[in-house]
């Protein structure tokens, strides 16, 4: 069954209360974070609150940002998660296919693709090993000189570039953070688009934002309906290895009901996450 990525949820690792509020909230997977959000007197304890955590989520998928592994804690970060198995290790500034093969062991890397060398060389990134490919918009947009557009008309190359790399490979997509707090149509609007990109969810920095981004990025209604539909007529077709049929006055292609199976395959794999 697929993983369901819908929401993934940072947490500050030097904060105890943040810590044990996660273990509540209905995000897919909470991304334990011991880079940004702890400042440098703390990632020490940071590390160790975080290792001693990681088992406390129940059944969501429970990630890790470390530090780069060119900085002082990075290293040491490694280290330490390899003994405590999260599900997944998140590496910031990646830059070159190198980067993974420096983190790879046996418990998956997320890239982090946040810097303009990084965006040169999604392919060989996303070839390299990685789980997951990880848009860190603030950093690339910094790294661009560029500014926050609305629309993130000068994420689009990006944006695409990443989808296509990931499933070039075979790999998880998901989307950067939305920083206004106060915002949730936009937060909305970016979700859907993000979607419609073909990310698999996005990332986000408050709790406030979990359930708009679970709707966002799960199939509707409407959506399994219409896939449960397009399934059925090609199984009840006459010749079943006919590449397209017609359905409610309109041409389905064998395409199409092959990514209907991939709607009802998310929908189920959604449903038995909520359980």
């Amino acid at each position: 069954m697929e993983k369901v990525r819908r929401s993934v949820l940072y947490v500050p690792g030097s904060n105890p209360r943040a810590l044990e509020k996660a273990r509540g909230l209905p995000c897919d997977a909470v991304a334990l974070d011991l880079e940004d959000s702890v400042t440098p007197e703390l990632k020490v304890s940071a590390r160790q609150a975080v290792c001693a955590a990681l088992k406390n989520y129940g059944p969501r998928e429970v990630v890790v940002r470390i530090n780069a592994l060119s900085s002082a804690w990075g290293a040491d970060d490694l280290a330490a998660l390899r003994q405590a198995r999260p599900d997944g290790i998140i590496l910031p500034k990646v830059q070159t296919a190198s980067d993974i093969a420096a983190a790879k062991g046996d418990i998956p890397v997320w890239a982090m693709i946040e810097t303009a060398r990084a965006v040169l060389n999604l392919a060989a990134i996303a070839g390299s090993g990685a789980a997951v490919l990880m848009l860190g918009s603030n950093d690339l947009l910094a790294d661009m000189g560029a500014t926050v557009m609305a629309g993130r008309q000068n994420l689009w190359g990006v944006l695409t570039q990443a989808v296509i790399a990931a499933r070039a490979h075979g790999l998880g997509a998901i989307d950067g953070t939305f920083n206004p707090l106060d915002d949730a149509s936009g937060f909305a609007a970016e979700c859907a688009q993000g979607r419609d990109f073909g990310f698999d969810g996005k990332s986000l920095i408050h709790p406030g934002q979990i359930e708009i981004a679970n709707r966002v990025f799960a199939p509707s209604a409407d959506d399994i309906t219409e896939a449960r539909g397009i399934v059925a007529a090609f199984a009840k077709a006459e010749n079943r290895e006919r590449g397209a049929i017609a359905l409610d006055g309109r041409m389905v292609e064998r395409l199409h009901a092959q990514a209907a199976a991939r709607v009802i395959a998310r929908a189920d794999a959604i449903a038995a996450r909520e359980l």
